[in-house]
């Protein structure tokens, strides 16, 4: 077969060229020309300059200033232990356990946790630092503010009760230290910041807990009815919450409100929330333009309990229904936007005058609305049934 000489020749170009751009590829290490010593290597090794005493001095007293805290403050943290019987599919009782924290309020030795620690607990036991345990009674318990009161039948000696601080005086920044039994590790500290203040707190049961401290301390389940304290160990909150699809994100009972409320709990058991027998909604422009009301906030009063204050004093509630989008309305009621002067603008206010600024028996002045006309209407507090 004759070769055709053109087609030879692009091969053989063809060749040449691949065969360039594969050796391009591949590393080109020069060669060293002969009797040529190869330049040394030089290795930097950069070694940290030890601070100096000065300098660590800052580092040294926050240490400090956390261990002897917490040397200070552990031995009046408790590890409460709290039996539950319940009945099983058999009618047979079921023993079990719930855990929290807790810690020793005052000389008789009163322990401060939170009610849902102790909710419904046949017994309670309490574990103190040395080890030593205690069977405790249920004194008082609040469940609006989640706070209850245990009495020890033995209190170990040399325990000093824990200083409360002022919850009042907090600023977002301060730091925050929580001492607690998380997961059933006891004494456990976590420290952190107050990463937010005067927060509500809605409960399960459509409750709030007002003012509630925000922290990024680590609170785990266990951690609750401990103490949240300041740098000083001093109780600023009761730890009793935390959000559950959030991490760094706990709350605290704010150590005021415990004070509020704790000579009525450890005297008559329970404290007596004042309360004047209405449900109201929330006004919002939305609402406001809907049912064409003379203002965007405020409490629009739905319903009135018979007889309760709110109904004697004359307040009126709604007088018919109202169907907005997919939610049934109560309207027609007075429209609430003061109490004693302070303007009300929602449901949530409302409720919190009454909790924070009130107490059982105190008359109240409600401005409201009605049909154009702004009235003012006296009525006395009882406590909440």
């Amino acid at each position: 077969m004759k070769r055709n000489p053109i087609a030879l020749l692009c091969l053989l170009i063809l060749a040449t060229v691949l065969g360039g751009c594969q050796l391009i590829r591949q590393p080109i290490t020069p060669e060293r020309p002969p009797n040529t010593v190869a330049p040394e290597q030089i290795i930097v090794v950069a070694t940290p300059t030890r601070l100096s005493t000065q300098e660590m001095g800052p580092i040294d007293v926050e240490e400090q200033l956390v261990t002897n805290l917490y040397e200070r403050v552990n031995p009046a943290v408790v590890h409460v232990i709290a039996q539950v019987i319940s009945m099983n599919f058999f009618f047979g009782p079921t023993p079990s356990e719930g855990t929290g924290s807790g810690f020793v309020l005052d000389e008789q030795g009163h322990i401060v946790t939170n009610h849902h620690v102790i909710e419904d607990a046949q017994n309670i036991e309490v574990i103190y630092a040395d080890g030593s345990k205690a069977n405790a009674s249920l004194v008082g318990t609040d469940p609006l503010n989640d706070l209850a009161v245990l009495m020890p039948d033995r209190l170990p000696p040399g325990i000093t009760p824990l200083e409360l601080g002022k919850s009042s005086e907090l600023r977002v920044g301060q730091r925050a230290i929580a001492i607690g039994n998380p997961f059933g590790l006891e004494r456990t500290l976590t420290t952190g910041v107050i990463s937010a203040l005067g927060r509500p707190l809605q409960t399960s049961d459509d409750n709030f807990i007002f003012d509630v401290i925000q922290t990024d301390a680590a609170i785990n389940p266990g951690n609750s009815g401990g103490p949240l304290l300041d740098s000083r160990g001093r109780v600023i909150g009761v730890n009793t919450a935390i959000r559950q699809d959030a991490e760094g994100i706990g709350f605290a009972v704010p150590v005021d409100t415990l004070k509020r409320i704790i000579t009525a709990l450890i005297e008559e058991g329970a404290y007596p929330h004042p309360w004047l027998g209405l449900l109201g909604y929330s006004i919002d422009e939305e609402l406001a333009q809907t049912l064409n009301l003379p203002v965007d906030e405020g409490v629009l009063v739905a319903q009135l309990y018979r007889a309760g204050p709110a109904d004697r004093a004359g307040v009126r509630g709604a007088d018919r229904r109202v169907i907005i989008g997919n939610r049934r309305i109560l309207a027609g009621g007075d429209i609430i936007v003061a109490l004693n002067g302070q303007s009300i603008d929602n449901w949530e206010a409302f409720l919190a005058f009454l909790e924070r600024e009130t107490r059982v028996g105190d008359t109240v002045t409600l401005t409201v609305l009605r049909n154009g006309r702004e009235l003012e209407i006296e009525a006395t507090t009882i406590a909440q049934p």
